[in-house]
């Protein structure tokens, strides 16, 4: 779900925190990606088109269509990517999977009507509501990663939190989610949009931390509880406090404990409302120790082709195809960014210099790639 309205109090209050870039421009870069909103994302793309890969009995194959060809892109790009998927939700978001299971169960009944009146449109919104991402298709997405070479972990609970470790102990650069929870789970840096389908021609967003506590005039312990606020996974939000008053509330307050001492905001807070222990969540995540070094290795082909197109019945062509560009990538090795060369300093900022540089060497390669492959047949 994520933390509403937090992007807008960003962009409004600390928009040098806020970046877009093209794939291209993260060359040589590590990043930590959330696999299960990946996999919806693929999930829920191919439904908007109005459309399910499966095969002929009935077996969903979206999300491995997404997962390879996404993530081929990424390789050719030169981004390195390491599929973070979740692990046991903490007893905290119990609540929250409550809820989604009620609006599942709604949607059903919903979906049903829709058919037996024929509305196509209703029942396509339906058919989203109800996407999920099972552990089925964890297990199948974790096969075809390793059959492409492409590491991947399982957080020992959420994949979101993992992700934030991974870049804050220097294993990745940044990591990628839709959920902006993940900034209040302390990563450096956050990628949005890296997975989403190139058809939605959304740009990378990429949000940096230091930059959001910087303009927002807050610690970290204040975004956690402004976020709290807002509302996420593990409770619900104050009724009656939006984006900015939100932000306020924790400006002047300087925190939760003494904005939900005004009278019209108490009014508001939900009946047992465990503010404390969603904090403590955030800042003490069940994570691993982050000592894993990661390597992108050579497809396995052969592999591939014996599961995508024996089982999952895709075009060999197209396997093969995909199976040769990774070859192709793997074999150059890790590529090495320019700024890397050159120490930033206050007088002298290289960025210029380095990211025309960088962007004059992979303009026309990385040209294709940029925007994601068009969701292919299979």
């Amino acid at each position: 779900m994520g933390i509403k309205g937090l992007k807008q109090v960003i962009a409004d209050r600390a928009p040098a925190a806020l970046r877009t870039v093209e794939m291209q421009h993260l060359v040589g870069r590590k990043v930590a990606v959330d696999a299960s909103t990946s996999l919806y994302q693929f999930l829920i793309a191919v439904r908007s088109e109005g459309q399910n890969l499966t095969t002929s009995d009935g077996s969903t194959t979206s999300h491995l269509v997404g997962l390879l060809y996404r993530t081929s892109n990424m390789i050719e790009s030169g981004l390195k990517p390491v599929y973070v998927f979740d692990g046991k939700p903490p007893v905290m978001k119990g609540y929250e999977l409550n809820k989604r299971r009620e609006k599942r169960e709604k949607a059903e009944e919903s979906l049903k009507n829709a058919q037996e009146e024929g509305d196509d449109e209703e029942m396509l919104k339906q058919m989203k509501r109800l996407t999920k991402v099972t552990p089925e298709i964890n297990e199948q997405a974790k096969r075809l990663l390793k059959l492409m070479g492409i590491p991947y972990v399982t957080a020992p609970c959420e994949a979101e939190a993992e992700c934030a470790a991974l870049a804050r102990a220097g294993k990745v650069w940044a990591a990628a989610s839709q959920d902006m929870d993940t900034l209040l789970f302390g990563a450096p840096i956050l990628l949005r949009n890296l997975t989403v389908p190139a058809a939605r021609k959304l740009p990378i967003e990429e949000i940096h931390l230091d930059e959001v506590l910087k303009g927002l005039e807050f610690t970290q312990d204040q975004l956690i509880d402004m976020g709290i606020i807002l509302g996420c996974d593990y409770c619900d939000s104050i009724r009656g406090v939006g984006p900015k008053s939100g932000y306020e509330l924790i400006r002047e307050h300087k925190g939760i404990d003494g904005a939900v001492k005004v009278e019209k905001v108490a009014k508001g807070v939900p009946e047992n409302w465990p503010f404390d222990q969603v904090r403590e969540l955030f800042r003490n995540a069940d994570v691993s120790d982050c000592s894993e070094d990661f390597a992108w290795e050579k497809p396995d082909t052969e592999g591939l082709v014996q599961f995508l197109v024996n089982e999952m019945e895709f075009s060999e062509q197209r396997v093969r195809s995909v199976a040769a560009k990774l070859e192709k990538a793997a074999g150059k090795g890790q590529q090495v960014r320019i700024d890397s060369f050159f120490k930033v300093t206050a007088k002298r900022a290289p960025a210029k210099g380095a990211s025309k540089g960088g962007a004059a060497g992979n303009k026309r390669k990385g040209a294709a790639a940029a925007g994601g492959a068009k969701r292919p047949k299979k």
